[in-house]
């Protein structure tokens, strides 16, 4: 066997999933078809989760270093009126709520993490052109890609054989192994166009343009929001009547940028012009045997809530984790099937309120539009739903079968110190699993649950002083948690959402219950390498 595992795709969910199987010791290779990153910013803006997933799979300070936190996303008519201020203040997983960031500056962090690792192989440049899967391995034939070629050509003497264990298909939404498993996608119908100008700022624009601002306005749909500190998003809806490659044009976008922001060259330079089709797919299952799908290959969304890449990186993330268990001989494949349990529901909620904003958003009818317009004046509209939390898959369940209180929900990261010094807890403690406490809560353990614990690689943090696994919450993080949940031990899962919440005594027999979800088999097969971070 050549691989563990073989990502096709290296856009943002490809790039955690071979950084966290990098970390985890797997033989990984990635195949990328394109010879480089994509180098331009896709992918602005982060939420305070997709800022942790960056944290285990790259160096955050460097991935964020030009980044501005969000406070607010505005949404207004054609005459400028606020419609509706969606709130992005806040803190979440010991970051921001909300970022706007350069996507670059994201991908080189991860990339050149995964590029440490001497277990992961990164072939840019190199397509897949042939997939098929056995028993027990999935082969796939690969060739040098090249933008000129004509990729229905017969198999040449630059093709090559590689197998892997399992294959994970992160290559877009024209995914080529989605296609090549003949797995079909429920379409939305979504099908609108957006002109993309993305921008670097000559000068400083002023705080009109600092915040987020989507203008629903039935003449012409358009949008603008900052990327990071230095450089400025532009948008414009297409109407039927307009000509996609004429707006493609520098003369119709400098003629825009004047009529619309009064800015000109002296005061923004034009990164990228481009005619993006926003569409609301999902694949029909997700795993076919040893090849999944994740990303944009197993789901794509309209951009209006900001969600789409941040979405791919959590299934990179939990995938990851998984793929890992399994690949070690902790966990049986079952273990594989909760993945789209756990993630399907969750990205499907965004991608429906991504595409009822983008309903709001796209209203070109004169009437409809000041209909909706008066009906946000009176309040009469429903407010945004919940952001979703994880409700099946691997979470703690009560006896009636329903996730018990906070299981999958987002744990808290906190500032926590120890002898060697302070700083975020996935750093000082460790990522993976963890099980945090204010009791001293490997004493309530017995000598199974505890090789439960060191077979997981769950690290252990409490706040009582005086104990080998003794932290200080240096910010008062968890003890807020903990008075506001009426709780004080929580289990966390390598994606940072919780499996379980509640008192220290019960931590025993939610760890049982946890190696029941795992699919425990109880062996553990060591890994080809012992890379690490």
């Amino acid at each position: 066997m050549d691989f563990d595992v073989a990502i096709v795709g290296y856009g943002p969910t490809g790039l955690v999933l071979a950084s966290a199987l990098g970390k985890a010791g797997h033989r990984v290779a990635v195949f990328e078809r394109w010879p480089s990153l994509y180098g331009m910013p896709r992918l602005t803006h982060i939420d305070g989760e997709t800022a942790r997933i960056i944290q285990a799979t790259g160096d955050i300070d460097q991935a964020l270093r030009e980044a501005s936190v969000a406070e607010v996303y505005e949404w207004r008519n054609g005459a400028g009126e606020l419609l509706l201020t969606v709130d992005w203040s806040g803190r979440s997983s010991g970051y921001a709520a909300h970022y706007t960031m350069y996507q670059p500056h994201i991908e080189d962090a991860i990339d050149q993490r995964v590029r440490g690792y001497p277990n992961v192989e990164v072939h840019q440049g190199t397509g897949v052109v042939a997939l098929d899967q056995d028993r027990d391995h999935v082969r796939l034939t690969v060739r040098p890609w090249r933008r000129d070629r004509d990729e229905q050509w017969s198999i040449g003497a630059e093709d090559r054989a590689v197998t892997a264990r399992y294959v994970v298909g992160a290559d877009g939404a024209n995914s080529f192994v989605r296609s090549a498993l003949g797995v079909e996608q429920i379409d939305l119908g979504v099908d609108d166009r957006w002109l993309n100008i993305d921008t670097e700022c000559v000068q400083p624009l002023g705080p009109r343009f600092q915040v987020a601002r989507q203008f629903c306005d039935p003449d012409q749909p358009n949008m603008f929001m900052p990327i990071g500190k230095r450089r400025q998003r532009f948008e414009v809806g297409l109407r039927p009547e307009d000509d996609a490659a004429a707006m493609e044009t520098a003369d119709w976008a400098w003629r825009w940028l004047r009529q619309r922001h009064d800015l000109g060259p002296d005061s923004i330079r034009i990164l990228r012009q481009i005619v993006y089709t926003f569409s609301a797919r999902t694949a029909i299952t997700w795993r076919r045997g040893r090849v999944l799908l994740a990303g944009d290959a197993a789901h794509t969304m309209p951009p209006y809530m900001g969600q789409g890449a941040c979405s791919g990186m959590r299934d990179g993330i939990t995938l990851g984790w998984k793929l890992d268990l399994v690949l070690r001989g902790l966990a049986g494949e079952a273990l594989l099937d909760t993945y789209e349990t756990e993630r399907r529901p969750h990205a499907e909620s965004i991608q429906r309120c991504s595409v009822e904003l983008g309903k709001v958003a796209n209203l070109k009818d004169k009437s409809a539009a000041a209909a909706r317009d008066a009906a946000f004046r009176r309040g009469e509209l429903p407010p945004l739903p919940p952001f979703p939390a994880i409700t099946g898959g691997v979470v703690h369940r009560t006896s009636t079968g329903e996730p018990s209180p906070l299981a999958g929900t987002l744990a808290p990261q906190g500032v926590v110190g120890t002898s060697n010094g302070s700083g975020r807890f996935d750093d000082v403690v460790g990522g993976g699993f963890s099980l945090i406490s204010q009791q001293d809560v490997r004493a309530l353990l017995d000598t199974e649950q505890r090789a439960l614990l060191t077979a997981l690689g769950m690290s252990v943090a409490t706040f009582t002083p005086g104990t080998p696994d003794s932290v200080g919450d240096a910010e008062d993080t968890y003890t807020r948690y903990f008075a506001d949940t009426a709780t004080d031990t929580v289990i966390c899962r390598p994606d940072f959402h919780l499996y379980w919440a509640g008192r220290a005594q019960d931590a025993p027999a939610a760890l049982e219950a946890l190696r029941g979800q795992l699919c425990w088999t109880g062996s553990r097969t060591p890994l080809a390498t012992g890379a690490d971070a």
